[in-house]
């Protein structure tokens, strides 16, 4: 063998074998990704899912309900809308025992996800209407803030609105509602009565709508 043969031997074919086979395990690798990722598509088809944000609402992915509703990793948008009377009554909602997180406790009076794709005031009006049957009203934005539980990591965008209407619940989704004055709220705090998300946004309120604290 010659040495200009050996030589493409020992070097220029080694290196081409050398790409060949990273080349190979690279697609591999790809359609064994793409094959685990339309099996994860298949498996959660009949699930809702969410959008994956950062801490500014911005979209980096999404995900299927369960998943986001067990893992503190997966950062989801939903909305809470407060509803006030004029007598300063805060209307809240017992939730459902059938309730995943902190069922049979009262909370805010409209709160709900974002489906993927949703905008905050779309999915703010269709929760309002689907909850309380309320609809028409003005929303006033409060606060914007990550909330973590032992479950799951929302980003939660708040709202207020006045209304004396008595609202139609979805007892589908709430056992019950009715107005609260801001005194029974403050006696009920940290008895185990109110959800500690609601407790949280309580104070905001306070401080943001009464000039408390």
């Amino acid at each position: 063998m010659s040495a200009a043969a050996w030589g493409f031997i020992s070097g220029g074919l080694f290196y081409i074998l050398f790409a060949a086979y990273f080349l190979v395990e690279w697609l591999r690798k790809r359609r064994k990704a793409r094959r685990s990722a339309a099996a994860a598509a298949s498996q959660y088809a009949d699930e809702e899912w969410f959008d994956i944000v950062d801490v500014e609402g911005k979209v980096r992915g999404k995900a299927p309900r369960s998943l986001c509703h067990s893992s503190q990793d997966l950062l989801h948008p939903v909305v809470h809308l407060h509803v006030l009377d004029s007598r300063d009554r805060l209307f809240l909602q017992k939730r459902s025992l059938r309730k995943q997180i902190q069922p049979g406790k009262w909370d805010t009076a409209v709160g709900g996800h974002l489906s993927s794709g949703e905008t905050v005031e779309a999915a703010l009006k269709r929760e309002a209407e689907e909850e309380l049957g309320l609809s028409d009203f003005k929303a006033v934005p409060v606060a914007r803030y990550v909330w973590k539980s032992d479950v799951e990591s929302e980003l939660v965008y708040m709202f207020f609105t006045r209304s004396d209407r008595t609202p139609r619940i979805n007892r589908e989704e709430i056992s019950e509602g009715k107005f609260w004055k801001i005194s029974k709220i403050k006696e009920s705090r940290s008895k185990g009565i109110l959800t500690p998300n609601f407790e949280f946004e309580f104070d905001i309120l306070l401080k943001q709508l009464f000039k408390e604290g």
